[in-house]
């Protein structure tokens, strides 16, 4: 699965990269967590980054709470189970990130692990989107990331993934005459050879952080601990 990525990557680095127009609202984030907007570039408009809401709300759910267990959309039956098969075929979108975070667990504690490509380049999360209109009568559009089983490299941490484009595959995904099963062969976890991850500063456990530090790598001992033979 995917719960907190980071895109560090200034405004106009993200409009070369994927060829747009408008980089409005992007900055630097370090530790995005659900429920927070975030850049997509979406199968409607292609040529515009949008800011949309991390958390899937369908379009015919009573509430906003539902996108808080739509985080991630399981690849492997986008099309052909609720809630997600409905929007599967016409809304989706590119999410950009330049690193995700996995916790393990390493003796009593969930330890973070920072997991990036290995020349650390911007690279595209495969997503879903949809709108949803709450009862003051404001549209709220909201984002999904797909994941699929994880690779060799990645099984330790999780046995999912986000599901990671390749680059020369993004205008298919964004393409809304593609098929299903075109869209299929897509769905597969990213090649772990290309991949690289590392532990990282315990700071990015909370998502009140959203700061540089949360990008480095974990001191061997934080101020006021000690080794234990029994940890």
């Amino acid at each position: 699965m995917c719960g907190r990525y980071s895109l560090v990557q200034a405004a106009e680095k993200l409009a070369e990269r994927y060829n747009i127009r408008n980089t409005t609202g992007c900055k630097p984030r370090y530790n995005v967590a659900p429920g927070q907007s975030m850049p997509v570039v979406c199968n409607n408009d292609p040529e515009e980054i949008k800011l949309f809401t991390w958390g899937l709300i369908p379009n015919w759910s009573v509430n906003e709470t539902t996108g808080q267990n739509l985080i991630n959309a399981k690849g492997e039956v986008l099309f052909s189970k609720a809630p997600f098969k409905q929007i599967a075929g016409k809304q989706r979108c590119l999410i950009p990130a330049d690193g995700y975070y996995e916790w393990k667990k390493i003796g009593k504690e969930k330890k973070p692990h920072r997991i990036t490509l290995s020349d650390d380049s911007v690279f595209s999360f495969a997503g879903l989107w949809d709108s949803w209109e709450n009862y003051d009568g404001k549209i709220i559009y909201t984002f999904s990331i797909v994941t699929t089983p994880a690779n060799e490299l990645l099984k330790e941490l999780n046995n999912r993934m986000p599901l990671i484009l390749k680059p020369e595959d993004e205008s298919q995904w964004l393409d809304t005459t593609a098929s299903p099963d075109d869209l299929g062969k897509l769905i597969q976890p990213f090649n772990g050879d290309k991949m690289s991850y590392y532990k990282s500063h315990r700071i990015v456990n909370s998502p009140d952080y959203d700061i540089p530090e949360c990008l480095h790598v974990a001191p061997k001992l934080y101020p006021g601990e000690t080794f234990s033979l029994f940890d």
